[in-house]
């Protein structure tokens, strides 16, 4: 089984973020690739698809909402999840945070299967006017290892889910084979099966 993990990041975070859930799929025995949205390639031979963008003004990276733009044909034919990330606290690991609406819309559009926001990271030395503001108050690693493993662990339950598997019917065995199974305890110095009693 093959995913695709594809992000749209400004400052690498949601890149790590992208290449932690390719991670977790290849723990559980599936092929990844992880690709920057940019990227021209097909979707190819992918039996999921996860598209990942930064957020930024509760507007998802451009490079993942092109993505999904361009390849809308093929990404309504397989399964599809999103991720945001972005918020610089620990607020996406308390509970699971609602898209913002863009994000909504597009997932709509997909027919996506599910969607998740995960905290997001912002260096002290970012670089731009607003991302230094923020920096001086904000920064920090909110990525969380384990919140993406169980999202991945989820996904996977979703898609491919747990058969139940019930016993095989019993049926009554023939009585020639219960007579050959079961013996009576010799008498006499004499043994006995069930058939000559």
């Amino acid at each position: 089984m093959k995913v695709l993990v594809v992000y749209g990041s400004k400052r690498g975070g949601t890149a790590g973020l992208a290449g932690m859930i390719g991670g977790a799929f290849q723990r559980a025995g599936w092929t990844a690739e992880v690709r920057n949205a940019e990227a021209s390639d097909p979707i190819s031979d992918a039996d999921i698809v996860v598209i990942g963008g930064a957020l930024y003004m509760n507007r998802w990276h451009r490079a993942a909402r092109g993505f999904a733009r361009r390849h809308r044909g093929g990404l309504r034919s397989v399964p599809v999840w999103l991720f945001s990330s972005g918020p610089l606290d620990d607020t996406a690991r308390q509970g699971s945070l609602a898209a913002v609406p863009q994000v909504q819309s597009i997932a709509a559009d997909l027919d996506a299967r599910g969607h998740m926001t995960f905290g997001g990271r912002l260096e002290a030395d970012a670089r731009g006017l607003l991302a230094r503001s923020m920096a001086k108050q904000r920064s920090g690693d909110w990525r969380d290892a384990t919140h993406v493993a169980e999202w991945v662990h989820q996904i996977l339950h979703d898609f491919i889910p747990v058969e139940i598997v019930l016993p095989a019917a019993r049926t009554a065995p023939a009585a020639a084979e219960v007579a050959a199974e079961v013996a009576i305890p010799p008498q006499r110095g004499r043994s006995r099966t069930v058939a000559e009693a």
